[in-house]
Formats: structure tokens, sequence, C-alpha cells
């Protein structure tokens, strides 16, 4: 298969010529499907399956919104633990995340043209008059420019979009007269101050009310952005000038676009993650096709789509070589360097490039797509839904998971393309996971903790945005929908913007500026259409003879990418030598290490540490190697130190009405019994102690008794506590902090230390919750009485019976069990689910002494170590894969194969190390500290 077009090379056949540009869209997602859904062998789901999954999709969906709009709206989001709408400013900051509020019902205007696919069409008029009475757009609010765009200006769109296909039907929305539009109008031009920058790339914030250099305006200052911030726009901003004739928005959006084209790095076509909006120099120079990119490369492919013009499918397709090139080491995309992309920038990935299978299915390269998505699908059945990071042998990176989409957006769209079956069978497992994990009594919750089970208090708006309309589409057949989706193209936000567009309000030149910058190898492009019958032959098992052998890459083995010198030399020269493999006591390793310029010195207390310079290495590929080498090592330091800390645990409420459901993160503690060798855990009802502060004997023994015990913080020692609760026959305790307000939300995980002595007479098991999150619990006690709870290791499975007597509770009175879990749902503690203890060090001199778990790692020192190689995590993370050369190496020789691009093949001079030697050491010390 060919990445230029889908189109084998050498073929007989011809792919038909495409007479509009978004036949694309329409021949490589939708004439496969009819060619194989039925193909015999197959096992297509039944139609009866099919429509069962659909309507418990749109079962999902109403529990979902008809809770945001209970107990959230007007607020931009609910809070699905505490059954209250999230109102920036009234809870605590979130840092950046909290960029997307700005106090105008985002959910609801993310969710309107949700609506009308899930044909819930009186329920979208009744939306459509709330916005129009309800919502206003001229709040004094810094807010993303990028978030807003997407999900905003993109929400108000895709209503109007859908609204005026059904006024035009003669049903529905008769009475509408283009107001979205006009909201859309005004919320545009709120956004262009936006862009008063000399490079036209638009500043990352902007204030609705003042725009961005007023002096009460708030924002202004910030000089870099993300890529995909100032590539998103083109999208929204060209619909909004054909839809109102004003040209200025698209010009706006195509001189940002032009801005970072100009800008690639010309040797290698790629685009770093963030760019200085004054200077458009790289600030951050690693490359990938996740955060910070992923929507600059879809949004250069479907500008094309929609507005038919030709150079932006130039650009993309230049960028899209250079992407196969480097950063796909297939099933794996791994980030690189812009200027030295043969060099890989981190050993992990993050959970928004779940999206690139979809594009590539646009694109027409379907067996990439099928083997990436694949082990995006095998990380899932592991963990139930895809980290936010992950490493490249399938550990948690960031466990975190706010019920993104995008694995589901690809899922769609491989299935459109395929027919194959078996990826509804994926959305089928999406469905149950998203029941069984994040369903909670208000809504849906985000997952804190992958590993625990752990649930945080957040439902973004691009859940009912994104992830309903694909499972729905994903098993709904054509009849099920009452307007013709393939007249549609998605937006990042997977708003519906009408393809009808590229023949309106043309007002802006087609000038191909593209070729102005490049000469462009006219071999990487096909100007026609995928021709299906090539892409997918007339062959049920062709999809799963490439899933085939991905199926056991994250359980049973590791995946081994051929790396790039063995590519063009056969078996090729002895790899370099990788951080986790290094020994110092080997003499080989040293003689290795020296070649590259390091050296490694033994200090006084034990440690050994390395240094790098690399003037001192034999050649520059050598000096480049131990780069390579020095980066890996800080990453394996850093592990071994997070390798050292407690897991987190779980405190899970299995009593009524909770069944399960909500499951908080807390603590653990350094002294009593180990819950990760205890799988059932340890279960039992709730007692108050007396004295609430567990500093003295139990004057309740009789309460708490075969109970587990609930303390405050404050007056002495963790284990004097655990020790007088022990003593009263507890069979476990609970910690709940006393400062007031206290969060998980804005506080790192802690642990709780013992106190100086021997703690092996403590045999119980002790946990430790925040303020917030031990209210849940007492707030419980006090509505319910009887409150039972697990302390484990990571939440457990709900028993069927439960989920028997949850389900009858929820289809017979759920209007009722809405109201009494109103003010008993709750919210799961947060933590920083990676970051090592504070361990024997902690101090143990004041009360109740707590281990942050949290410490930074810059130094590659490693104490008392004569071996690299880090020992397995603990029990609530994965193990390690035993193969050693688990990932693609980077290394080249001067004798490789001339078809990489020249300057690949050249050996770079001293100088050039040299000068890059800052900048590489400042980028990596960057993405150890960067986030999502």
């Amino acid at each position: 298969m060919s990445g230029a077009g889908g189109r084998e090379r050498g073929s007989a056949q011809p792919a038909p010529r495409c007479r509009r540009p978004w036949r694309l869209l329409a021949l490589g997602l939708l004439s496969a499907s009819s060619v194989l859904a039925a193909a015999p062998g197959a096992g297509a789901m039944s139609k009866e399956e099919k429509r069962r999954l659909g309507n418990q999709v749109l079962e999902m969906f109403d529990h979902a919104y008809t809770n945001y709009m209970e107990h959230a709206y007007p607020a931009d989001e609910l809070m699905p633990l505490t059954c209250r709408g999230r109102v920036r400013g009234q809870e605590p900051s979130r840092g950046d995340v909290d960029d997307a509020l700005g106090k105008f019902s985002l959910t609801l205007i993310d969710t309107l043209d949700t609506l009308v696919v899930l044909n819930k069409t009186k329920e979208f008029e009744e939306a459509v008059k709330k916005v129009i009475k309800d919502v206003n757009l001229d709040n004094d609010i810094v807010v993303s420019v990028f978030e807003t765009n997407i999900r905003v200006l993109g929400g108000l769109l895709g209503g109007h979009s859908v609204a005026i296909m059904l006024k035009e039907k003669g049903e529905y929305m008769q009475w509408y007269g283009g107001e979205l539009l006009h909201m859309a109008k005004e919320l545009g031009y709120k956004l262009l101050p936006a862009f008063n920058t000399t490079s036209g790339l638009p500043y990352p914030r902007v204030n609705l009310k003042f725009g961005v250099r007023h002096p009460e305006a708030r924002t202004g200052t910030e000089t870099d952005t993300c890529t995909a911030c100032a590539g998103t726009l083109i999208l929204e901003f060209a619909a909004l000038s054909r839809f109102t004739g004003t040209s200025i928005f698209e010009e706006y959006a195509r001189k940002a676009l032009d801005f970072i084209w100009e800008k690639r790095q010309r040797s290698s076509n790629l685009v770093g993650v963030t760019i200085n909006i004054h200077t458009g120099d790289w600030v951050r120079k690693d490359s990938g096709v996740g955060a910070g990119i992923d929507s600059y490369y879809e949004y250069l492919l479907k500008a094309y789509v929609l507005l038919g013009d030709d150079s932006f499918l130039e650009r993309f397709n230049t960028h899209y070589d250079a992407i196969m090139r480097y950063i796909s080491q297939p099933p794996l995309l791994l980030d690189v360097h812009i200027h030295k992309p043969m060099l890989n920038a981190r050993t992990w990935m993050d959970s928004l490039l779940a999206f690139f299978p979809g594009l590539q299915v646009l694109k027409g390269d379907i067996r990439p797509a099928i083997e990436t998505h694949e082990m995006l699908y095998q990380v899932i059945k592991k963990h139930n839904f895809l980290p936010e990071a992950f490493t490249t042998d399938f550990r948690v990176h960031w466990a975190q998971h706010p019920l993104r989409p995008e694995f589901a957006e690809s899922t769609y769209f491989l299935y459109k393309a395929t027919g194959d079956p078996y990826y509804l069978e994926v959305g089928k497992t999406l469905i149950e996971n998203l029941n069984k994990y994040a369903r909670v009594p208000c809504g849906f919750a985000a997952m804190k903790d992958v590993r625990t089970g752990s649930h945080e208090d957040r439902m973004d708006s691009f859940f009912l945005a994104e992830m309903f309309k694909y499972l729905y589409l994903l098993f709904a057949d054509k009849e099920d929908m009452i307007f013709d989706i393939e007249d549609y193209i998605f937006t990042t936000e997977a708003h519906l913007l009408p393809l009808w567009l590229s023949t309106t309000n043309q007002t802006i030149s087609r000038k191909n500026t593209t070729t102005e910058y490049t000469e462009l190898d006219d071999s990487n492009f096909d100007w026609t259409c995928p021709n299906t019958q090539i892409l997918f032959p007339n062959d049920p098992m062709f999809a799963q003879s490439i899933r085939e052998p991905l199926k056991n890459v994250v359980d049973k083995s590791c995946p081994r990418g051929i790396s790039r010198a063995e590519e063009s030399l056969g078996s090729g020269p002895k790899p370099p030598l990788r951080a986790r493999d290094f020994m110092a006591s080997n003499p080989e390793h040293l003689e290795i290490l020296k070649k590259m310029g390091v050296s490694l010195i033994h200090l006084k207390d034990g440690r050994v540490q390395l240094v790098q310079h690399a003037v001192q290495a034999a050649s520059s590929l050598d000096a480049e190697d131990g780069l390579r080498f020095m980066q890996e090592m800080i990453e394996l330091s850093s592990q071994q130190q997070k390798e050292q800390q407690l897991p987190p645990r779980a405190v899970q409420i299995v009593s009524h009405p909770f069944f399960g459901r909500v499951v908080l993160t807390a603590g653990p503690a350094q002294f009593g019994m180990d819950l990760s060798k205890r799988k059932a855990g340890t279960r039992g009802f709730v007692a108050t102690i007396k004295p609430y502060n567990g500093c003295s004997e139990i004057t309740n023994p009789e309460a708490v008794k075969e109970k587990i015990a609930l303390m405050q913080r404050g007056q002495c020692m963790f284990a004097e506590k655990a020790r007088n609760v022990q003593k009263a026959g507890a069979i476990g305790g609970i910690v709940i902090d006393d400062n007031e307000g206290s969060s998980s939300d804005t506080a790192p995980l802690f642990q709780m230390a013992g106190d100086g002595k021997n703690t092996d007479d403590i045999t119980i098991p002790m946990l430790f919750l925040f303020n917030k999150e031990g209210n849940i619990i007492l707030d419980a006690i006090r509505e319910y009485e009887a409150v039972e709870v697990l302390l484990s290791d990571k939440a457990k499975d709900r028993d069927l019976e439960m989920d028997n007597m949850d389900q009858k509770l929820s289809e017979n009175d759920s209007h009722k069990q809405s109201s009494e879990e109103t003010t008993s749902a709750s919210q799961d503690v947060g933590l920083a689910s990676e970051e090592p203890e504070g361990g024997e060090n902690s101090d143990v001199a004041q009360p109740d002494s707590l281990s942050p778990a949290h410490a930074d790692s810059d130094s590659v020192s490693i104490s008392n170590q004569d071996s690299y190689v880090p020992e397995n995590e603990a029990s609530t993370q994965e193990p390690e894969c035993t193969q050693v050369d688990n990932q693609p190496q980077e290394r080249k020789t001067e004798t490789e194969s001339d078809s990489k691009a020249d300057w690949d093949n050249k050996v770079q001079p001293m100088e050039s190390i040299l000068a890059d030697w800052n900048e590489d050491i400042e980028a990596f010390e960057m993405m150890e500290k960067d986030e999502l």
C-alpha cells in the first residue's frame, strides 16, 4: 500500500478521477463498507444487535445530557460526582484546562449538532432557543482562542448548519432566522484581536470583552503558542466567511497557516510543538502527531476537502511523507526532533494521537491506520481506557483519562472504510467500559487513574460533542439518519460543516503559495480518489491479516521496530548502547561511553554520575548517540524514582445506592497492611471514632469493632492513630485531612509516614483522604447511615447482583434516584499518579507527618547502582517487557540507503553537533516537565 493517495504503485487499474474534492471522503469511506459488510465469513454483527447498541448509545447520551441540563446548565460543564455545574472562578483553578470555560454554556453549544445526529430534533429546537435567549458572549473573561474556536464557534456553526437543513425539510425550525450564525459572527469578531501580531499567528488567549492588549484584558503578554492552536482555525473561520460573505475571518486563518508552513523545518518538513508568535522561532523542537500538533495536520487535509484549494493538499502530503518517514515506527508513532528526525525525542506516546488512524483513512493509507488502531485497542483492553500517555512498552506514563473521543473517531472511520464488523465489536467494548467504569448517578465521570479506576469530578463538553456522535454513527444505518451525513465534513470537535460551502462566497484568491517555498516531489501526490477496489481486495480477511500480528503486542511481547540502520543495511551494524542495558561494571560498556563522549564519575556517597562532553566523542554520530543515551538515562533515572513510591490506593463505596460506582483515590501509608498483596482488599462498614482525632484510647470500641474507622488528621502521629483504632478492633482506618477545603484537585498525592519507630505491630490497612473527598463519605453516612466501603489497591468490578439492582433502580425510579444521589455523589481524590515519595527522608518529627509524593529528578545520578536496569513497577503498574531492544534504533551510518533525504546520508560536522547541544538539552528538560 502506498501512502500517496492509497493507490498501489504499478497497478494497471487506475483510481477514478475526482470531479469534486469532497469525493475523497465519500469514496474513501463508504464504498468499501458496501463491498465488505456482507462478505461471507466476515462474522457480521446482526442488524438487531447493531440497533440494540445504537439505542444503548442514545440512552447513555440522555443520561449525560439530561444531568447536565438539570444539574449544571447554564454553567459551562457538569461536575458529575457532586452533581453541580462548573463555574469558572467558583471552583479551584485547574490551570490551562479552565481556559475552555467562558461562562457561555459551553456544553450546550458544543452539543447542538449532536442532538440532530441522534435524531433528537425537538430537544435541538429547545436547545437552540436556550442558547439564543441565555448565552452571553461579552463576558469579561480570558479564554483559549483554540478551544473557543473549535468548541463554541464550531458549535454555533454546526448548529446553524443543521438548523437550516431542518428548516428546508419543512417540519422543524421554521421560526429560525440565522440567530446562531449572528452569534457566531459576533464571536468571530471577538477572536480577531488575538491575531494582532506581526506574524499573523494568534495569541493563545483573548479576553472576550476587552480583547488582547487592552489594560483590562489581563492577557496579551504571551510569546508562544502551540502549532495546533494556531493551525486549527481554517475550517471554522472559512465557514464563517462563506456563510456570512465576510472574508476577513478566512483571510486571518489562511495567513496563520501560511506562516506555519513557511517556518517548517526545511530539511525534514516537520513542525515543532510550540512556536514564538512574534518571531516564528520554534520554542519546542520536538515533533509528533499528538498533543500540540495533531489537528494542524487534520485541518490541512480537511481544508482541501472543504475549500478545494490544492495548496492545502500539497502541504498535507509533504508533511505526511515526513511523518511516515520519521515519526511512524509501526505500530508506534514516536516524537522526534525536527532538525534531527532520526533521533527520538521521547519514549512515550500521548492519547491524542489516537485520532491519526482516522486521518490516515481520509488520506487513503489504510494499512498503518489499522496497525496503530489495533495497538491502541490492545492498550485499552489492558486498562479499560486509553491512558493520557503510555510508554513504548505500554506501561502507564500519565494515568488520567478524561473520556477522550479520538479512538472512537478512528474506529468509526475504519469501519466505514473497511466494512469490517470487527470495528463494531471495538465500539461495543467502548460502550461497555463507559457504562461499567465511568457511569455515575449524575452523568459520566472522567478517570483520575486508569489503574485504580478512581474518578475525577469532570465531564468535558467534548464528551457530548464527539463521543456519542461517533458511537451512534458507528452503529447507525442510512435509514436511521434524518439527513445524509456524507454532505458534511467533521471539524476536529466533530461539528458538521456542509460541503457546499466550497462553492459559496469564494472571496479568497486561490493562488498556490506552497510551491513558492519548496520544490515538491510529484511522486508523493495522487490527484485522484482512493480506489476502494484496490484499497480493499474482496477479501474479508484483509484487515484481520494486518491486525493479527499485533494481537498480543501489549500483554505478551514488546513491539520491536526495525532500526533505521537495519532498514537500509540489512542486518546492519551493532545497535548503539541503550540506557536500560548499561552496566557500570561492564568494561565494554565503559568503552562505548568513552567513544560517545560520556564520562562516568563515582561519587563519595556511592552514587554514579554521568556527564557528556560532545567534543570528546569519537565522531559526530557517536556524539549524537551519546546525546540520546543521556536523554534516555534522565528518563530512566526519573522512572526509577517513580517506581520507589507506594502506588495510589482506592476507596470504593459499595453500599446502596453507590454499588461500587464511586471510587476515591487515597494516599497510602508506609506502614500497616500492604493492600497490593491482599487481592480482595479490606471491606467493611465505616464508623466515626471517639475521640475523632484518634490520638488517645478509643472510647466507643463497640461502634468501631470489625469496622473501618474514620478519624481526623492532627495532634499526633499517623502510626499512633493506627495503633489506637487497631486496639479498638477496627479492621482498617481512613484518615481525613483537617485542612478545610483541601482537595486532590489542587494538591499532589501524599503518603502517611511512620513515627520513626518500628511499625511492624500495625497490621491493618490505613489510607488518607483529603478534606473534600473525606466529606463525601461523611455526607453519605448522614444520608444513608450504613455506608460500606472497600479499601484496595485498585477499584474492583461491581458485583453482577449490584449491577442488576442498580439497573432496576435506574429504570424504575430514575428521577427519584437522581435527586437522592445529588447529595451523596462523590468526588475522587486527584493525585499526581507517577511522582516519587519522600520515603525515609520524610519528616517524622512533627505530628501527622506526610510524605509528599513529589520530587524532581533533573540529575542522572543513581544511588548505589552499577546497573541501570530498573526493577518492575509496583503492583498497580504493568510489568516491563523482558525484550531488551523494544524501541526502534535511531543511529545512522555513512552507508545508508540513498532513498532517504540527502541530508540523512551526510555525517554532520562536529561544529553542528556543538551548536545544537544547548538547545537539545533545553528541549529534553522541557519534555521532562511538559504536560498535555
